[in-house]
């Protein structure tokens, strides 16, 4: 098991044997029989392996390293099949809150339209020689003017906003 493993690991840090044996001031033919299983490191040795393949000790001397690394890929495979989920689900709310805000905007804003048609722009009837009345007056005409000219823009892009947030199936 720890001769699997030592060269398992070794593959896949990408070292040949002579690179490994050069970190451990081992010359190369000891690399290849702890390898071959022909004989084992001694416990500093080990040590020294485990830091020059940047690996602990336990895996070095436990399971297979290709059984842990299909395991880490199935783990990180379940981790990110959840992370899209709730990607998706948080994409999913966030289209559902813009739609329905910009279906709130065209009802305010037929709305509004509605109330200034009921009104008949109720300052012209006004007496403008009071100040404060004056004041009201031009800042509601103000208002109308201004609103009258951009709440068509408003409602058609929310009309388009509506549209393109609809649910595709």
């Amino acid at each position: 098991m720890l001769n699997e493993n030592i060269k398992a690991i070794r593959k896949s840090k990408g070292l040949s044997q002579q690179e490994l044996a050069v970190k451990l001031n081992v010359v190369r033919q000891t690399v290849s029989k702890w390898e071959q299983g022909l004989s084992v490191p001694d416990s500093d040795m080990l040590i020294s392996i485990s830091e020059a393949l940047e690996t602990p000790v336990s895996t070095l001397l436990g399971e297979t390293v290709i059984e842990t690394e299909v395991d880490n890929i199935k783990a990180i495979s379940e981790k990110l099949e959840e992370i899209n989920w709730q990607l998706a689900q948080r994409k999913n709310t966030r289209r559902k809150i813009i739609r329905w805000l910009l279906i709130s905007l065209c009802a305010i804003t037929v709305m509004f339209f509605a109330a200034l048609v009921i009104l008949k722009s109720p300052y012209l009837g006004w007496d403008y020689s009071d100040p404060e009345t004056a004041v009201l007056g031009v800042a509601f005409h103000s208002f109308e003017w201004l609103f009258v000219r951009v709440a068509p823009i408003i409602f058609i892009i929310a009309i388009i906003g509506i549209f393109l947030t609809r649910k595709k199936e």
